[in-house]
């Protein structure tokens, strides 16, 4: 784990965006999440649930597809070669990342981060969303300051993303999964669409750019361009909004692909991941990660950042500043997950959190340097 540069600290009274998302708490939330995870492992292990179902006949495609997927990180680190997913805690860092080769943005952005913990021993999920626009400190070659958490990818792929989270979460990731949004396409077609309840009319530039994609409200079965542009607007609501729809979308997937009809189409979803995923899992630890998932009934919890929104006056950029309490409050609830932090009270049944409205100096310029609150 990065050395985190230390600050000046200042209490400061945090304002409201003029949206109020700001005023939102961190509460754990089951209904969804479960599938939020299991879609995760769907993605990380099809070859290895395709393989099971369809017969040998898909297993060498399968190997062949957890061969392709691994990439160590640069660094050469090997804390993660400790791990025993199947019986010791472990974190993973799941990365949705904004372009590829046919979009050619050159920005290569996060648009997606999610901190995953599980710990087999207690049979416990936790995770947490980071808002893309969190004003933290990198530490790479190409970039060293303060600016927005996903840019860290830009500047050392997923050495700089990992190490941008490590160093505002204060724990260690152990895993990391990379998916771009291509693959999520190719995915959806390959199950033949899925279907959701669009609950407004949506005017969204597909993900290459190229045209528009218009959706009528009601039920209907969308293609893999209209999900991820239904599951990607910001025009029709806001961030807590989007990560709503996102959430549906990962429900319509993994429903069908659960589905005993779907079987036969994993040979194609397989193929879809071709080039679009990336993670340090080897073909032993996915296996692992599989035993554990399947094995145990894990109970879930996901949390959700408290945070106000400022602009950054040396760039004109809008950045999010967590508070302090819910960032200290996540932080522990990770820590033990994976076993690296004792309960306390915040660990209660009952209890719930409710932030005080101090914005964290970690995630806010020192004052009077270039914030101005919206």
């Amino acid at each position: 784990m990065s050395k985190k540069k230390t600050r000046y600290k200042k209490d400061r009274e945090s304002k409201k965006d003029k949206d109020g998302l700001g005023s939102r708490t961190s509460r754990n939330k089951r209904s969804i999440w479960p599938n939020a995870f299991k879609i995760s492992l769907i993605i990380l292990l099809v070859g290895v649930l395709a393989a099971v179902a369809y017969g040998a006949k898909l297993l060498t495609q399968a190997e062949d597809l957890m061969e392709q997927t691994y990439k160590p990180r640069k660094s050469g680190t090997d804390s993660n070669e400790t791990v025993e997913p199947n019986k010791t805690p472990f974190s993973i860092l799941v990365m949705g990342v904004d372009d590829n080769d046919e979009r050619a943005l050159g920005s290569n952005r996060t648009d997606t981060m999610i901190v995953v913990t599980m710990n087999p021993e207690k049979g416990k999920v936790s995770m947490v969303s980071i808002p893309r626009d969190t004003f933290t400190y990198i530490d790479s070659k190409d970039f060293v300051g303060y600016t927005k958490i996903n840019a860290a990818y830009t500047y050392d792929k997923e050495d700089g993303a990992i190490n941008a989270v490590e160093t505002l979460l204060d724990i260690p990731i152990d895993f990391y999964v990379t998916v771009d949004f291509q693959a999520f396409e190719k995915i959806v077609d390959a199950l033949g669409g899925v279907k959701v309840d669009v609950p407004v009319a949506i005017s969204e530039a597909n993900a290459q750019l190229t045209k528009m994609v218009e959706l009528d409200p009601g039920e209907q079965t969308l293609t893999g361009e209209e999900a991820l542009a239904f599951a990607r607007t910001r025009k029709i609501d806001n961030d807590i909004k989007r990560g709503e729809r996102q959430q549906m979308v990962v429900q319509a997937v993994l429903k069908k692909a659960m589905a005993v009809g779907s079987i036969g189409k994993y040979s194609d979803v397989m193929n879809s991941l071709t080039n679009h995923l990336w993670t340090d899992m080897n073909r032993d630890t996915m296996m692992k990660v599989a035993q554990s998932g399947l094995t145990n009934d894990f109970s879930f919890e996901s949390f959700t950042f408290s945070w106000m929104s400022f602009t950054y006056s040396y760039t004109g950029e809008s950045m999010v500043g967590l508070h302090e309490d819910s960032l200290e409050y996540i932080k522990h609830k990770l820590l033990v997950s994976l076993g690296k932090e004792d309960e306390d009270y915040r660990d209660e049944k009952g209890f719930v959190f409710e932030s005080d409205g101090v914005v964290s100096d970690e995630t806010y310029p020192p004052y009077g340097d270039g914030a101005i609150d919206d």
